[in-house]
């Protein structure tokens, strides 16, 4: 049984993500340690694109995910803001080519989707959730005293099999 095969027989939905570069990767991630409940922190900073394909979509998607990344420059994009999520704050994500290239995916895949990932995308980066809404007022304030909007690298798109905690790998599909 091939290594697909045998990820697929446990039914796991795939998650799709884009990957930061590492400087980017690694200043989330310490504004994700410093903001996030620890004992809920259970992954890396993340730019989601998808939050539930089938598994059955897995070699389809490692193909489309191939083909939208080989030999191409990386999508610019900015930490342009930050947002509330009522319980948490987030940095929002300004990505034209990237929001294009999730749209060309979602058609792609638009039979298969939850309607969560039907709906409409707000790129964004989760720093902290799970909290009180006084306590994630306060971050948003207190981060948006400083806030400039900053470069951040997109490396490449990765899908990953979700089964209840960290994310397991499927594939990493890097820019040019």
């Amino acid at each position: 049984m091939s290594s697909d095969a045998s990820a697929l027989a446990f039914a796991a939905p795939i998650i799709v993500s884009a990957l930061f570069g590492r400087a980017d990767q690694a200043w989330f991630d310490a504004l994700r340690r410093q903001h996030f409940p620890p004992e809920r922190n259970h992954l890396d900073a993340h730019l989601t694109l998808f939050h539930h394909l089938p598994p059955s979509a897995a070699d389809e998607l490692k193909h489309r995910l191939t083909v939208a990344t080989r030999g191409l420059r990386a999508p610019q994009a900015k930490a342009a803001g930050l947002m509330s999520l009522g319980r948490g704050v987030a940095f929002r994500i300004e990505a034209p080519a990237l929001v294009h290239l999730r749209a060309e995916l979602a058609d792609a895949f638009a039979g298969l989707l939850t309607p969560q990932d039907a709906g409409g995308w707000r790129p964004h980066v989760t720093i902290q959730n799970k909290v009180t809404p006084a306590t994630a007022k306060l971050l948003l304030a207190e981060l948006s005293r400083g806030f400039r909007p900053r470069t951040v690298e997109i490396a490449g798109l990765a899908a990953w099999w979700y089964r209840g905690g960290p994310w397991a790998p499927l594939s990493r599909h890097l820019f040019a």
